[in-house]
């Protein structure tokens, strides 16, 4: 992609010399006029805030990944026009099960990029996983 080229759509890359994932991109270019959605942390939680699957690392990224969902939604936004998933793992979580748990929901051919990190604790009682997104919509 050249700089002078115009575009569309959102383009996500995975550069030569770069390991290649199914599960990520490396680079996300965003084209001018794309409204920006950012969505903050969530967790497994209800709307009335109760915990769901208590000490369930995979129910609970169900979970939060369908109120981030509700979130990108609540913009005009889906999943595919995710840019970028920050994804917070109480440390000792199985993140295997946690990333099997959605990544059904994340495939894609262009996957989004990822950052992930494990943390000593979340700010929801119980809560072992928080997943937070940037978005673009290209209208």
């Amino acid at each position: 992609m050249r700089h002078s080229e115009a575009m569309t759509s959102i383009a996500r890359l995975r550069p030569e010399g770069l390991v290649r994932s199914p599960a990520f991109s490396h680079v996300a270019v965003v084209p001018p006029g794309a409204t920006t959605i950012y969505v903050g942390g969530q967790n497994a939680v209800t709307a009335d805030g109760t915990l769901v699957g208590e000490g369930d690392v995979a129910a609970q990224s169900v979970r939060a990944l369908q109120n981030a969902t509700t979130a990108l939604a609540a913009a005009g936004a889906t999943l595919r026009d995710v840019v970028q998933w920050t994804v917070l793992f109480v440390e000792g979580a199985d993140l295997a099960a946690a990333y099997g748990a959605i990544a059904g929901e994340l495939a894609s051919d262009e996957p989004a990029l990822v950052t992930s990190a494990m943390v000593a604790g979340l700010a929801v009682p119980g809560a072992l996983v928080e997943i937070a997104a940037v978005a673009a919509v290209v209208r």
